[in-house]
């Protein structure tokens, strides 16, 4: 098969082995021979095996396996086989530690005691940035993330001693903003899960704190309350939403979030989503100033779908959504930026136009527009291509071959299988070629290819899925997951194209390089093995989230 997919036509994965084994010219002059140490015994320990006298010989090296990604714009995956061996023997090893508990109090008062909160307010200040920031990122002590608030910026004080809000002053064009000292550790300091929620309001959640975004939905339900954010200037061209958890809701961890939070997040997405289509289509509109109510939902759903099909194609000027998730933050002490722009749960969304004016540099607009990007717009190529090439559907035929999985390395461990869960709308499974090690996907089952096909049904399952798949890799110890929606346009007519999301967790020692770069995807473990981690964790999951 000409493309390069590992989704064969037959309904099974098909992938390739490299088995190495070479000779290299020796081509060195000289040696270099020196002592790294030594052994127990005094015995010197020398450098002489990076030296070799001739020709090497790599009679046989590790056995490595390479599968396209099913969708081959997202690259390859490459399997090192005795590092996934390990894996395989014990599935339940794929996990990362607990982070260790963290004070500066407790240290300080080891090296030097002291009782007077001066004293310790003057230690901090005498540490160096990047170890301050390192604490404000790392710190399980809530004192001395107070300790760190109140060195970064000025609080207005409450009746109880804790921050009421914080101090204003105007900037150089006369605009009001509050008094941050240190922008990074201020930022580090408010997505660490353990400072006080008392401060967590202050500085950054309480609606306002964060700058004038105006708030155009909410969902509110007993423990459970969401705000939908309008960001004006965004680097979505015109304009993307946020569905944030509310500061009287905080959630920082995914574990914490419930069913009904994730429903109300979502909720806010379909409202946002199919309120902007119907408004394209001149259909009426709910009475404003509320939430809508699921069969409410639903209904405008139907209304759309019988609009769209009495209208032209040309009907929609925006016709796909963007719906994405940073879950997570992370700052190194070094300055840079590892992930996200702020740990309070929250997700992104937005209507994507279908075309774009083209222009060139300095003149009027030129020529025909050009189509507008949206990364669900690469899997229906793919998909028209494979079926051009296949005369099969792609998606039933992946289908097929996620339900009929094999191990690659042919062991019979009694874990073949890809899902992890499944209701008869969605899948949760591991995809054949991860392209973050711990990568999970969540696929519609029916012919459903983006959130205007979904009914009330699938998107309830769409919701736990995610809501299911979020908590595991938390469980895991994931604390870094960008996810993010391959969705089929609103008015394209292929039915085999389903609704697609990549849930992809970032590990502390792969977080890309220049092997990812090239869509190279290097991995650990097999598909199967990281499924099987999975579904240990899953009844820890279900019981957590009152299944």
């Amino acid at each position: 098969m000409t493309l390069r997919s590992s989704v064969h036509p037959s309904g099974r994965f098909i992938h390739g082995l490299h088995k190495p084994a070479y000779q290299v010219a020796n081509l060195r002059e000289h040696d270099f021979l020196a002592p790294l140490g030594s052994l127990p015994d005094g015995t010197p320990h020398l450098n002489s095996a990076n030296f070799p006298a001739g020709t090497v010989e790599v009679p046989q090296a590790d056995w490595i396996y390479e599968i396209a990604n099913p969708l081959p714009f997202r690259g390859a995956t490459f399997i090192c086989s005795s590092w996934a061996a390990t894996r395989a023997a014990d599935p339940a090893s794929i996990r990362l530690p607990e982070p260790p508990a963290v004070s500066m109090h407790q240290a300080l008062q080891r090296i030097c005691p002291s009782r007077k909160p001066e004293e310790r307010e003057a230690q901090f200040k005498a540490l160096p940035a990047s170890v301050l920031l390192t604490l404000a990122a790392t710190s399980t002590d809530p004192q001395d993330l107070i300790l760190l608030a109140r060195l970064c910026c000025d609080f207005v004080p409450g009746e109880r001693g804790e921050p009421a809000g914080l101090q204003y002053e105007k900037n150089d064009q006369g605009r009001l903003q509050p008094r941050i000292r240190n922008h990074d550790l201020f930022e580090t300091l408010v997505n660490n899960f353990h400072l006080p929620d008392a401060y967590k309001r202050a500085m950054v959640l309480r609606p306002g704190v964060q700058g004038g975004s105006e708030i155009v939905g909410e969902f509110s339900q007993p423990g459970s309350h969401s705000f939908e954010y309008l960001r004006r200037n965004s680097y979505i061209p015109w304009g993307h939403y946020a569905a944030n958890m509310a500061d009287d809701a905080v959630r920082y961890r995914t574990a914490d979030l419930t069913r009904t939070d994730m429903r109300g997040l979502r909720h806010l997405y379909y409202q946002r989503t199919y309120l902007r289509l119907a408004e394209q289509l001149l259909l009426p509109l709910p009475q404003a100033r509320r939430a809508l109510a699921e069969k409410e939902l639903e209904e405008l759903r139907q209304r759309i779908l019988l609009a769209l099909a009495r209208q032209d194609t040309g009907a929609l000027s925006f016709n796909s959504t963007l719906w994405g998730w940073n879950f997570g933050f992370d700052f190194a002490a070094s300055g840079y930026r590892l992930h996200a722009s702020h740990q309070q749960i929250h997700q992104q969304f937005a209507l994507l136009p279908r075309e774009v004016p083209a222009w060139h540099t300095g003149e009027d607009a030129a020529g025909e527009p050009l189509p507008a990007y949206g990364c669900g717009d690469l899997v229906a190529d793919f998909s028209e291509r494979y079926k051009e090439k296949t005369g099969k559907a792609f998606f039933a035929t992946y289908l097929a071959a996620i339900r009929g999985n094999r191990r690659m390395d042919g062991l019979k461990t009694g874990n073949d299988s890809l899902i992890v869960h499944e209701d008869g709308k969605v899948l949760l499974f591991v995809p054949k070629a991860q392209t973050s090690q711990w990568e999970l996907q969540i696929m519609t089952v029916g012919e459903v290819g983006n959130v205007l096909e979904a009914d009330a049904e699938t998107r309830a399952s769409l919701d736990r899925a995610l809501l299911i798949g979020q908590q595991i890799l938390a469980r895991l110890g994931a604390r870094l997951v960008t996810s993010i929606e391959f969705a089929k346009r609103i008015d394209n007519p292929d039915a085999d194209q389903r609704l697609l999301y990549a849930l992809l967790p970032k590990l502390p020692h792969s977080m890309g390089a220049f092997s990812e770069a090239q869509l190279r995807w290097i991995n650990g473990h097999f598909p199967e093995d990281f499924a099987a981690a999975c579904r240990l964790t899953l009844p820890e999951v279900l019981a957590r989230i009152g299944e």
